[in-house]
């Protein structure tokens, strides 16, 4: 025996509906970055000048998230040395002129970037 086949309720139709919009949502793009991925947002920029034996800025501190680029652009009047007390500790030098360099912190914590030559604290950085 043959049985025609049955329509379901308006109720059974809207409990398939809700299973099956998360399941249609979850294909869709995102606008968020997967975790782990680097996104497209522009490095952080600081900006530091020595002129006449004067480093500005002075002690900033400046927020920046783990794993951001963060590119300091030295426009001097002589060459010298910047400090970034971070974990692995690093250096750069920079020339009379305009030197950039981009560096990426892994761990969150306070870096302390500061020279030498004259010896002050330029920024610190806020990493988390």
């Amino acid at each position: 025996m043959h049985r025609a086949p049955t329509r379901p309720s308006s109720r059974g139709l809207a409990a398939l509906a809700a299973l099956a919009l998360p399941l249609a949502l979850s294909g869709c793009g995102s606008d968020e970055p997967e975790t782990g991925s680097p996104t497209s947002e522009e490095p952080t920029a600081i900006e530091i000048t020595v002129e006449d034996g004067t480093i500005t800025p002075k002690g900033d501190r400046i927020e920046v998230g783990v794993g951001e680029e963060v590119t300091f652009t030295v426009t001097s009047d002589a060459a010298g040395q910047v400090h970034v007390h971070s974990t692995p500790e690093t250096s750069f030098s920079y020339e009379e002129g305009t030197t950039e360099e981009t560096l990426t912190f892994e761990r969150p914590g306070v870096v302390e970037v500061e020279a030498h030559d004259p010896d002050q604290l330029i920024v610190q950085l806020e990493v988390s």
